[in-house]
This record gives structure tokens, C-alpha cells and sequence, in this order.
């Protein structure tokens, strides 16, 4: 799946990230060239760099990083040929189905291949994934993107409508995954796929509340148990690193403030009063500056903290002053990433065959 080398080669499709909403993949091709609003750089330029480097643009605009593909970086920058899985999904998907390396599953509704790519990797060489997709150019397309990531081995594609002619297989499956329009059409079919021998699972992909209610209805009909339904949502956390600085360094902070205040107000004043003076007549002088000095005298009976002694604020610190403490606080987003589809689970555990006594 992918390369594993150390460096990047040519013919290898490698991930551009030039911004958390712009990532792109790159298939590698000397005599080719990549142009963004980040710079202009050449393919040959790439051949032979460690993966994860940085690489500034030839004519210094920017600068990209060149990523090693991981299924987690195919689904921020595959092409979209339909409405696709997202992490938090896929993830959730993966663990209550109980995909582990070796296991055996069905996807119905490949698209543009986002929880493919992840289910793949999850199962490994041992496993095996079974996808059908019923849009033909979108299968041709998927498949040509397995056999160039190397996962034609893994990954069986089938172009075919699941809901009319049922699967390829029977009694096989450990996990069916349906991503359907009307995936309670379906759930028959994936009854006779899953295999008999022990418990087995399935989850279906539905936006639209209806849809949910329909595919309950159609899995209680064909025998399945703890049928339950999920809302994944994803509420990101922005951690920052602040310093806190000791008492007496703040304390000298607000008396510089406060200073610096109380000189900007003296200097009003004094404007004031000599713009008074100028305009009014002589006799009228003294009291324009017994006004200014009334005005001087209750600024000065004013407290405020540049007057306060530092034994008063902080009796406790020594005269070195210890460095800032530095904490780390999070920052919860205010918007909740939006609602993708309704996940609903469902169990199918084999029943006991029946005995007769004579």
C-alpha cells in the first residue's frame, strides 16, 4: 500500500500539504511541473528528498511539505466522485464492526474510495474487502486508484446493484458496511453473505432520518439483535501554551500603566489650562490658575496602585524574580462540525440448530 522507502521516487503519489484546507495528491513525474498561489515547483526537484520535507518554491513564494500517503491524508485530499466518509466516521465504523487485521468484509457503495483506502490497511494482506458500486465510470475509476496504491490484492471491486442481484458471496463475511439510498433493499442479501459460524455485524449509512427507520424495520424482520443507532460529531480543541508571570512583574506592569495614564491626563490639563488662558482676559488669569492648581491637588490626593509599596502587594517574593510558568489551556471550537449520516448497527448471531428427541 503505497511506498515505503525512505525517499521519494519517480512514479510515487505523494500528498502536498500547503495548508490545512489545501492539501493535494501528486503522482510524480519528472519533466512535470506543480504550480500554486504557494510557488512554482518542478517534479525532478522532488525525486530523491526524504518524505516529509519541506521544500521552498523555486521562485520564493512559498513553501510545500511533501507527506508520505496514509488512508488518514487520501481521504483530506482524494478527489471527491461522490459525498465521502470522514475520519471520526470511518473510525467509529471500524471499531463497533470489529475490523482487525484478517478480517473479512463487504462495502456496498465504493464511491471515492475514502473508507476503502482505511479498511484496507485495517485488514491488511490476510484480509480480504469485497466492494460493489453500482455507477460504472466511479467503479472503473476506484479500481484503477486500488491497483495504483497496490491494494488490487486486497480489494476485490465489482460493478453491480447490490439491492437487485444480492453479492458475490455467501456465508463469508465477518462485517457488511452499506452505503446505499435504500440500503433495507439490501439487507437480505447481506444476511446470506455474513457467515454462519458465530456473531456477525453490519452497519448501514443513512443522511435522512426515514431512511433509518426503514433500514430498523428491515433488520428486525431478517433476525437481527442490538439494533442501535449513532450521530457522530466532531468538536475540535485548539490548545495553547500561555505564560504566567509572577506577582511583582505584573504588579510593575499596571504601575507602568497607571503612570502612564496619569502623565497623559496631567498633559491634558496643562493644555487645557493654557488654551483657557490665552483666550480669556489678564485679570482673569490668577483664576484660570487657581483652577489648574485646584484640578493638580486632587489629582495628587488620588490613590492608585503606583502608590501602593511593593512590601504591601507581595510581602512573600525575594528580589530575583523567578521565570514565567508556562501552562497549557484549550479552546473548545463554538461550531460543532455538521452531521454527516446516521449510523445504524445491528448484531446477527447464529441460532442454535434444533434437536428432536425420539
Amino acid at each position: 500500500m503505497w511506498s515505503n522507502a525512505r525517499d521519494v521516487a519517480a512514479g510515487d503519489l505523494v500528498i502536498i500539504w500547503q495548508t490545512r484546507e489545501l492539501i493535494q495528491p501528486l503522482l510524480i513525474t519528472p519533466g512535470k511541473d506543480l504550480n500554486s498561489r504557494f510557488g512554482y515547483y518542478r517534479h525532478a526537484d522532488l525525486v530523491g528528498i526524504p518524505y516529509g520535507s519541506k521544500v521552498g518554491s523555486r521562485n520564493g513564494k512559498g513553501f510545500i511539505h511533501v507527506l508520505r500517503p496514509t488512508p488518514e491524508l487520501w481521504t483530506m485530499a482524494l478527489p471527491h466522485r461522490t459525498q465521502i466518509l470522514y475520519l471520526a466516521d470511518i473510525a467509529f465504523i471500524t471499531s463497533w464492526l470489529d475490523i482487525k487485521r484478517g478480517s473479512r468484509v463487504i462495502e456496498a457503495g465504493t464511491g471515492s474510495g475514502s473508507f476503502s483506502h482505511s479498511v484496507a490497511r485495517t485488514i491488511g494482506s490476510v484480509g480480504h474487502l469485497w466492494s460493489y458500486e453500482f455507477h460504472e465510470a466511479r467503479a472503473n475509476k476506484a479500481r484503477e486508484e486500488f491497483s495504483l496504491h497496490g491494494m488490487a490484492d486486497i480489494i476485490t471491486l465489482t460493478h453491480r446493484n447490490v439491492c437487485k442481484d444480492g453479492f458475490t458471496v455467501e456465508d463469508t463475511v465477518d462485517a457488511v458496511f452499506l452505503d446505499l439510498p435504500a440500503p433495507w433493499d439490501a439487507i437480505e442479501h447481506a444476511k446470506k453473505a455474513l457467515k454462519k459460524a458465530g456473531p456477525t455485524r453490519i452497519c448501514c449509512f443513512s443522511p435522512c432520518m426515514e431512511q433509518v427507520l426503514r433500514t430498523v424495520s428491515a433488520l428486525n424482520d431478517s433476525g437481527f439483535t442490538d439494533i442501535t443507532m449513532f450521530e457522530t460529531l466532531l468538536r475540535p480543541h485548539e490548545v495553547h501554551q500561555l505564560s504566567l508571570q509572577p506577582l511583582t512583574q505584573a504588579v510593575e506592569k499596571l504601575k507602568k500603566l497607571e503612570q502612564k495614564r496619569e502623565d497623559k491626563r496631567q498633559h491634558q490639563i496643562a493644555r487645557t489650562s493654557k488654551r483657557k488662558r490665552d483666550d480669556l482676559p489678564e485679570t482673569d488669569t490668577d483664576n484660570v490658575g487657581g483652577k489648574r492648581l485646584r484640578t493638580q491637588e486632587s489629582a495628587e490626593e488620588d490613590v492608585s496602585i503606583r502608590d501602593i509599596p511593593d512590601a504591601v502587594v507581595d510581602p512573600g517574593q525575594s528580589a530575583n524574580q523567578p521565570s514565567p510558568i508556562k501552562i497549557s489551556v484549550s479552546k473548545v471550537s463554538p461550531d460543532v462540525r455538521g452531521h454527516t449520516s446516521y449510523l445504524t448497527f445491528a448484531r446477527l448471531v447464529p441460532t442454535a440448530p434444533s434437536t428432536t428427541r425420539d
